[in-house]
């Protein structure tokens, strides 16, 4: 069993003891072999250390590193990777991140050698030793804008200089006016006070080290000229230990994370002001910026939205212009793929596509880990949207970067293609390619030519069925999960070739897999505790709600907040979204109960761990029926969804597989009526079980590989 969890590893504790580093580092998986690669990031060299494994219970290693190991330059990095081996092929490496944790406390100063080992996080948030002669360090921890407009700062700073032996006597906060040209004007001081908060005292017992500022932000924006926008630095001062000079030291400007920005609109002595904490985009340096709200102000803020609609309308057209010199190069790409396709082809490759490039999922997954175990003298390849690669590195799987010109080349020459849903119109099918669709779901709702009114943004019903039976022409084979699917796909996709009626081989898993030592495993890898049931939500997309193309609106109508206080001790529910959903849902006042798993990999496992699926009108029901597990229908609005959108081709009122409901109350009931002692699914589960499952029995992947590469 594959886990589509990417793997990742995380930073536990560091310690420097006499002139070694040691640290502690959790895995998401075990690892009975673990290794920790040592990369010098200017020379490139490296060194491998093993790891011991400490906790029977968590992934937990602890690795050792002689800090006379590391070669010293004038100034140089060290970044740490941890090898490790997914399968037998295949050798990952990966860096281990770290939490917001001020590790820097755990320096070393060499006295020999004349340096610093100082542990830190990198801006992208992973652990690397930093060895350096000398090094400012500053940062914030919490920051706080209140009603009254009292800002209060939290943080650390401290200054390293083993070469002069600084002697510092005080530190200070700067904030610095930035102009138009990023140059820093005004400056305004305030006072740091010293304290050891709970963020610091597992690193550090220095009281000096740790900082609070309180800047009355509403008396700077009244007493000075406005707007303004301003950075903080830390400026420490010093004396030479050998001249007694004073020295004074600023820090580069202090980083603020993304989660903590602040707004608040405050009444002051000039009138209401807007008081804005933020990162910048890139360098996440920490701003803040002080404007009146007043009439005049929003007036601004009117003229600004009308230039954003001026603006707007200019895009619209460099779109329209955008999209004819977007067809000029589909015509391009299309004649170039017709002249490569006339290559000699490349026998027994074969490519698979999930969803557009965008998950390794569903049955070309099945198909492929299927031949990879049973057809090793095919040449298997994934077609991936380069956005979507992460799990592909991660799991070892040979993939290409889909519509660059290495792809135009493989697809064009390959023998095979393996795809669960429509490729662009413009890529045509070269004579020697054999074309599998293996599609994805068993339609309840009408499909391409049966539908009769389409409500998809940038077509419409007649260019939309045109287009989709135009697609379907180039397929070969396609794929059915039962006798049901056969008569609607064959009529709605005008398919007249190869019907493989062989049940969907996505859903093998199901059946060779179910079983206690596979759920407990996919709890863990998944963190959901093991002694809750889990319900797994999963609506389906509609299709007259959209933002754009391909982009689709979902409105939430499941109280997460009732269901949480009325099952929250018995049970957790994962969502998962349907891939044309661009909604990222807050679930943050949620936490501990729901999780977004939208973007899990593969679905099949987050059935298996679930103890009731709640859906709509997704075909995700079909596939969960195989667990012979209870499934509650969530449909407010089915009345429109039947009537006007889509329409089913069976009654589903009547033969669904479960109770239909349409408050969150009525869910919440049927959910308590699964826990009775005598409760068993309802009398329709199994006629409605061996009209559409009678053919998944765990070898469906097997009867297509025979049928189609033979």
């Amino acid at each position: 069993m594959d886990n589509v969890i990417p793997i990742e590893f995380r930073l536990q504790e560091v310690e420097i003891k006499d002139a070694q580093l040691f640290f502690l580092f959790e895995s998401s998986r075990f690892f009975e072999d673990i290794n920790v690669l040592v990369v010098n990031r200017r020379t490139k060299e490296e060194m491998q250390l093993p790891s011991e494994k400490c906790d029977e219970q968590r992934a937990l290693y602890r690795v050792s590193l002689p800090l006379d190991s590391l070669p010293v330059l004038d100034e140089n990095i060290v970044d740490f990777y941890v090898m490790y081996q997914m399968n037998e092929e295949n050798l990952l490496k990966k860096k281990i991140k770290t939490e917001y944790k001020p590790i820097e406390f755990r320096w070393k100063w060499d006295g020999k050698k004349r340096v610093f080992f100082i542990p830190y996080t990198t801006q992208k948030g992973f652990f690397s030793i930093r060895i350096s002669q000398k090094k400012l360090v500053a940062k914030t921890i919490d920051v706080d804008l209140s009603e009254e407009g009292i800002l209060l700062l939290k943080g650390f700073a401290f200054l390293l200089d083993g070469e002069k032996g600084l002697f510092i006597k005080s530190k200070r906060l700067i904030l610095a006016e930035i102009n138009g040209l990023e140059s820093e004007e005004r400056i305004f001081e305030y006072p740091l006070e010293n304290t050891s908060n709970k963020d610091l005292f597992l690193y550090t017992s220095d009281e000096t080290a740790g900082f609070l500022a309180k800047i009355d932000v509403k008396k700077l924006y009244e007493e000075n000229r406005m707007p303004a926008l301003l950075q903080f630095h830390i400026e420490f001062f010093g004396e030479d230990p050998e001249t007694g000079e004073e020295i004074v030291i600023k820090s580069s400007a202090l980083k603020l994370k993304k989660s903590s920005k602040q707004s608040s609109i405050i009444e002051t002595e000039k009138g209401p002001a807007r008081f804005y904490i933020y990162p910048q985009k890139k360098k996440r340096n920490m701003r803040l910026r002080m404007n009146d709200y007043t009439l005049k102000t929003r007036a601004v803020y009117f003229i600004k939205g009308k230039k954003k609609k001026i603006i707007s309308s200019l895009r619209k057209k460099k779109q329209k212009v955008t999209k004819k010199v977007s067809n000029k190069l589909k015509r391009l790409y299309y004649i170039a793929f017709g002249l490569v396709g006339k290559l000699p082809v490349k026998k027994k490759t074969v490519i698979f596509e999930s969803f557009a490039g965008k998950q390794y999922s569903c049955n070309p997954r099945a198909i492929y880990e299927y031949m990879k175990e049973h057809n090793k003298d095919y040449k298997l390849y994934w077609s991936v949207n380069p956005e979507y690669t992460d799990i592909f590195d991660e799991k070892g799987i040979p993939y290409i970067k889909r519509f660059t010109l290495k792809w135009l080349f493989a697809m064009a020459r390959a023998e095979y293609w393996v795809v669960n849903s429509r490729l662009p119109l413009w890529i045509p099918k070269p004579g020697h390619t054999t074309y599998l669709q293996t599609w994805h779901g068993t339609p309840l709702k009408r499909l391409a030519v049966d539908m009769e009114e389409v409500h998809m943004p940038g077509t419409n019903t007649e260019k939309y069925k045109r287009n989709f039976t135009a697609e379907a022409a180039k397929w070969d084979y396609l794929i059915s999960p039962n006798a049901y699917s056969t008569e609607i796909f064959a009529r709605a996709f005008q398919f007249n070739k190869t019907m493989i009626e062989s049940g969907y081989p996505r859903n093998d898993f199901l059946h060779t897999d179910n079983n206690f030592e596979t759920v407990k495993a996919l709890k863990e890898k998944m963190e959901l505790p093991e002694d809750k049931k889990v319900i797994i939500y999963a609506p389906t997309w509609r299709d007259d709600q959209f933002y754009k193309k391909g982009k689709y609106k979902f409105d939430l109508d499941l109280d997460l907040e009732k269901l949480k206080d009325e099952i929250g001790d018995e049970y957790v529910i994962i969502l998962r979204m349907h891939y044309l959903v661009a909604e990222n849902f807050d679930l943050e006042p949620y936490k501990g109960f729901a999780f977004d798993f939208s973007s899990y990999e593969d679905i099949r496992e987050l059935y298996m761990v679930s103890d009731l699926l709640i859906t709509d009108y997704s075909s995700v029901f079909f596939d969960f029926a195989n667990l012979r597990r209870p499934m509650v229908f969530f449909v407010p609005d089915i009345e429109t969804y039947r009537d006007k959108l889509r329409g089913f081709y069976f009654d589903f009122e009547r033969e669904a597989p479960g109770p239909l409901v349409k408050t969150t109350d009525e869910v919440i009931g049927e959910i308590r009526e699964t826990q009775a002692p005598d409760y068993c699914l309802p009398d329709i589960f199994e006629p409605f079980y061996k009209k559409f499952c009678y053919l998944e029995e765990g070898r469906s992947a097997e009867k297509v590989v025979k049928t189609v590469f033979k």
